[in-house]
């Protein structure tokens, strides 16, 4: 079911979350003429924004909760990632203190967690911040998170068959959780960029993912019946190939369709974390469920809310969108009413609008975390940083 992807390729170990050098990001949309003011405006938000985060560091090298290492490095690498790499010698010492941090939440396991909670995110997230440091001596530790990693794709009879709806996705890690596209993605990104140190290392192939169970179970969080089993996959306008949470529920609820039948809604966020999983599972751009998302998200662009969500998980949206339209290589997307909208300088002037008087970004709706500026503001920078490259 895998095959080789004509979407760009990209360094593993790049200073960016988005995983796009200013090289390479040239070759991932067509060029457009230079806009010298805007990109200058681009980057007084990302100093501003990173400031924001230098100010609110804690004394033992974190931002926010202690107890998860993901939004620690999520701040890491949004601080590393800055395009015109401003007030490196300044952020130094920042970044020295946080990465102690990482290297006191290493567990004898692998994982890169405080807590038995949420294990899989925060290791999948930490591993990326790892990777954005460039520094061998990590390395180790990079390959033993992976293997942690791949040891919790779930599988409930014999891997890749599909013999079970949950088989081939990641949970949190924590025993109890099922699988969901969330932490899916999130083990998705890891692994790709970090296979390079497995192959160097001239591992086994059995040290990598299964990654054709891994499409099964995307495949069976997308509203389209054609390669989707579920009783609720639908084709309905609203629906056809957009993403849910999981393979029996969506956080955007359920919806009864004319015929009578219950489907579940697809959302944005979610729908643009499935086009990105397509592209670490090196889909082909071509392929019809890569085709049938990428259009589900054009018919439901919009940058005022997370489409099925509301304000929930807003910015997560907005970091979402930035990745998986950059990594794909579009420059432009066509709404169901015929605009051709520029999607990344749309983005871009709506990021700078965001932005608050003391350098932050920040989500009246909880959900997610959203109210957390550490959180928010490192997907802001990211977004933007990703954006600058792109524009």
């Amino acid at each position: 079911m895998r095959c080789q992807t004509s979407f760009p390729k990209f360094r593993a170990t790049l200073l960016s979350f988005v995983l796009v050098s200013a090289l390479e990001a040239q070759d991932l949309v067509p060029s457009k003429p230079s806009n010298a003011s805007f990109k200058k405006e681009l980057a007084r938000a990302i100093d501003r924004g990173s400031d924001f985060l230098l100010r609110n560091q804690s004394e033992d090298g974190t931002w926010s909760d202690s107890d998860y290492t993901a939004v620690t490095s999520l701040a890491l690498v949004a601080l590393q990632g800055d395009p015109e790499e401003h007030h490196a010698a300044r952020k130094a010492p920042f970044l020295y203190k946080g990465y102690q941090y990482l290297m006191s939440s290493v567990q004898p396991n692998g994982g890169l967690y405080r807590i038995n909670t949420l294990m899989n995110y925060n290791t999948s997230v930490s591993l990326m911040a790892l990777l954005a440091a460039n520094n061998p001596d990590y390395h180790d530790k990079i390959r033993n998170a992976r293997r942690w990693i791949i040891q919790g794709q779930q599988d409930f009879g014999a891997p890749g068959k599909g013999d079970h709806a949950l088989d081939g996705g990641f949970g949190y890690g924590d025993g109890s959780q099922k699988a969901d596209m969330s932490n899916t993605v999130l083990a998705l990104e890891a692994l790709y960029y970090s296979k390079h140190l497995i192959e160097d290392s001239g591992a086994s192939k059995e040290d990598d993912l299964d990654w054709n169970a891994a499409i099964e179970f995307l495949e069976r969080c997308q509203n389209l019946p054609g390669s989707n089993p579920q009783p609720w996959a639908s084709d309905d306008d609203g629906n056809r190939g957009g993403f849910v949470y999981n393979t029996d529920s969506s956080k955007a609820g359920e919806v009864r369709l004319p015929d009578g039948r219950i489907a579940l809604r697809s959302y944005g966020s979610i729908s643009y974390a499935g086009m990105l999983s397509y592209i670490y599972a090196e889909m082909d751009p071509e392929d019809s469920r890569v085709g049938a998302v990428r259009e589900w998200l054009e018919n439901n662009y919009t940058l005022d809310e997370n489409p099925g969500m509301g304000m929930q998980g807003l910015y997560y949206y907005y970091y979402t969108m930035s990745k998986a339209l950059s990594l794909a290589g579009v420059q432009e997307l066509k709404t169901k009413e015929g605009r051709r909208v520029d999607w990344a300088e749309e983005l871009a002037l709506k990021m700078l609008d965001l932005q608050r008087q003391d350098g932050s970004w920040f989500n009246d709706t909880a959900r997610w975390w959203e109210k957390d500026p550490a959180l928010v503001t490192a997907y802001a920078l990211l977004t933007l940083q990703n954006l600058y490259r792109v524009l």
